[in-house]
């Protein structure tokens, strides 16, 4: 006779997202609204890389940015002076985006006509790597402050993403941070993933991160 009954929550909860996030692709893919996963650390430069990203693209390319915050909406505020679409999303005390605030967001945005979505992911290398939001690619920020250990510390947020961001490189003569050493644990951890070193604040490298996401804006949407 059994005694009692073993749940596996965390088994459930993600089968079910990962359900919810298949329909968002599908959703975007039939839309051609391609839709960006951008996760990191507070304090990496998230809000002002995509700015820079914003005002380099946004002639070619019609954007949306779905802004996710515990609270406030500081950073929603800043993007809508480039003029791009965007919207804040509160998610009640949650460490991260999961495939059904998604949807929620891209309902709310209205994508009809734009060719990119950015979801800024709440802020942090752990909660985000683990659930599918239904984004085209995913890709995240690594700031040269935080130290290049974070490979090593955070693993998974290495493999799953398609592309790494390095911000901050200005600041690379006051800190000990070894940008080889990063990518090449990075590396070792996602042979394929593609990396950018960049200053979000003096404009440095951000053009090559703006070429590489057109490329893969135009090929999600079959140009």
């Amino acid at each position: 006779m059994e005694k009692y009954r073993v749940i596996e929550i965390q088994r459930n909860v993600y089968a079910k997202n990962d359900e919810e996030a298949a329909k968002v692709r599908e959703k975007t893919r039939e839309e051609n609204v391609f839709l960006l996963n951008l996760m990191s650390s507070p304090g990496s430069g998230k809000t002002t890389t995509l700015v820079q990203t914003i005002t380099r693209m946004k002639e070619d390319f019609k954007i949306g940015i779905i802004e996710a915050d515990i609270d406030s909406d500081v950073d929603a505020n800043t993007i809508s002076k480039t003029g791009a679409k965007v919207i804040q999303l509160h998610t009640g005390g949650m460490c991260h985006l999961d495939a059904s605030m998604t949807s929620q967001g891209l309902d709310t945005l209205e994508t009809n006509g734009l060719d990119l979505v950015v979801l800024e992911n709440v802020g942090n290398l752990v909660c985000p790597a683990s659930f599918d939001t239904g984004a085209s690619k995913n890709a995240m920020i690594l700031s040269v402050p935080e130290g290049d250990d974070k490979p090593l510390k955070y693993p998974k947020m290495f493999r799953i993403v398609d592309a790494l961001i390095i911000n901050k490189i200005d600041a690379l003569d006051y800190f000990d941070f070894d940008i080889e050493a990063v990518k090449e644990r990075a590396k070792a951890l996602n042979p394929n993933i593609e990396i950018f070193p960049i200053s979000a604040r003096t404009g440095e490298g951000v053009q090559a991160w703006c070429d590489w996401l057109g490329k893969q804006i135009k090929t999600w949407n079959g140009a």
